[in-house]
């Protein structure tokens, strides 16, 4: 687990190595690193996610091994309890034991006595115990006498040696219980103890992995830091861009002024110039879409929509020559393609795919508050603006942002 944790950090820092001393010299190398640098860190994200839910995992097998070794441990501490019952029920029949063989031997010796006596004596004994007998019936009874005692004797042996036997079984089925106990509470603590081992192992896997995370969420606040930075840099550079493209506009509305004035008789030719489109795109947005990144279609699309820079605004209109509003103007731009969108502005903020404004294409759908323009590269759109400005290119960040949705 160390030398994986040592692979990323390693990672990190080549990265790092490689991104951060980069300083773009123009807005479409910039957008290409912040591009890069964005990518990088959803890689990390990912790789953070990914560990958060191993980690998950691992921290769910501890609680179940938690409390899998709870239980054992409280089988454990009951099993001794009942050995322990066990121990003192097996002394108990001991004792009872020791009693039943000592009354067994008591009986026994008490017969041999009088077996002995009787034998020593003879059979005379018997006789003489009859003849003494002043009657017949005092006869029967001594008779019945010795008979009785015979019988008393064996009776009480057998019983003796019933109850003794009745304990040693007694005993026997303690001991054998006992030692089915001392089995499973063995068994059962090397069960504890291979928990114990495994609890530990997933223990030091967590830290591990709440090492890794930690680690990545830093690398991971570096890059966003970076993105920061970049996009910081690329504003910087759409408002140079911007401040150009306005004196631009200034000197080229000039140059109209002055030749309208010197034209000032040919009033036709001049609403000629604001109804029609030029044709084609300008050498320069043509570089200037060719240079974004992104597909061809979608900068052969673009490329189109500039061709009608010039043209007018007209509220409802969906016309690329005559005049068109922001939503009819990109929707007659795709119906070239063969693309079809929604009419207005709010309905297309939902058709296509969602993508981030820094991984915008040509082509793509730059969509704001009740208006929506055509992204061409380079942190500008195509749109068909106002009433007084018509169809122009403008920096797509000039308002808030709403959405950005790719249709090709």
């Amino acid at each position: 687990m160390r030398k994986k944790l040592f692979c990323v950090l390693m990672i990190f820092v080549i990265s790092f190595s490689q991104i951060l001393p980069a300083y773009a010299a123009t807005i479409s190398e910039l957008k290409k690193q912040l591009a890069e640098t964005q990518n990088q860190l959803n890689a990390i994200n990912g790789q953070a996610a990914g560990l958060e839910g191993q980690l998950d995992a691992v921290e769910e097998e501890i609680s179940e091994l938690d409390g899998v070794l709870v239980q054992l441990i409280s089988s454990i501490s009951l099993l001794e309890e009942e050995i322990e019952a066990k121990k003192e029920e097996i002394v108990q029949v001991q004792k009872e034991l020791d009693a039943a063989i000592a009354r067994e031997k008591e009986q026994y010796e008490a017969m041999k006595k009088r077996i002995k006596f009787m034998y020593e004596r003879g059979n005379s004994t018997y006789v003489q115990l009859l003849f003494e007998a002043k009657s017949i019936s005092d006869m029967m009874n001594r008779a019945d006498y010795i008979e009785k005692l015979y019988a008393y004797d064996r009776k009480m042996l057998v019983k003796y040696q019933e109850t003794r036997q009745e304990v040693a079984d007694l005993k026997e089925s303690l001991e054998d219980e006992k030692s089915a106990l001392e089995a499973e509470e063995f068994e059962l603590k090397e069960e504890q103890t291979a928990l114990e081992e495994a609890l530990e192992e997933k223990k030091k896997e967590s830290e591990n992995f709440e090492v890794q995370i930690a680690q990545i969420r830093q690398s991971a606040a570096t890059y966003k830091a970076l993105i920061k930075q970049q996009t910081a840099q690329i504003k910087q550079l759409e408002a140079e861009e911007a401040a150009r493209r306005a004196r631009e506009e200034a000197e080229r509305k000039a140059r109209e002024e002055a030749n309208r004035k010197k034209n000032e008789g040919n009033k036709s030719s001049g609403a000629s110039n604001t109804s029609k489109p030029s044709g084609t795109a300008s050498a320069e947005i043509v570089s200037m879409i060719n240079s974004a990144s992104g597909s061809a279609k979608g900068k052969e699309v673009a490329s189109f929509a500039c061709k009608f820079i010039g043209n007018p605004y007209v509220p409802g209109g969906t016309s690329l020559t005559n005049g068109a509003d922001c939503s009819g103007f990109t929707q007659a731009v795709y119906r070239e393609y063969g693309i079809s969108i929604p009419r207005n502005s709010t309905s297309q903020r939902s058709c296509g795919t969602g993508v981030s404004y820094a991984e915008a294409q040509p082509g793509d759908l730059i969509c704001y508050a009740g208006h929506v323009g055509m992204y061409i590269g380079n942190g500008y759109i195509v749109h068909a603006s106002t009433q007084r400005t018509g169809i122009k290119i403008t920096p797509a960040t000039y308002k808030e942002i709403l959405a950005v949705r790719r249709v090709l």
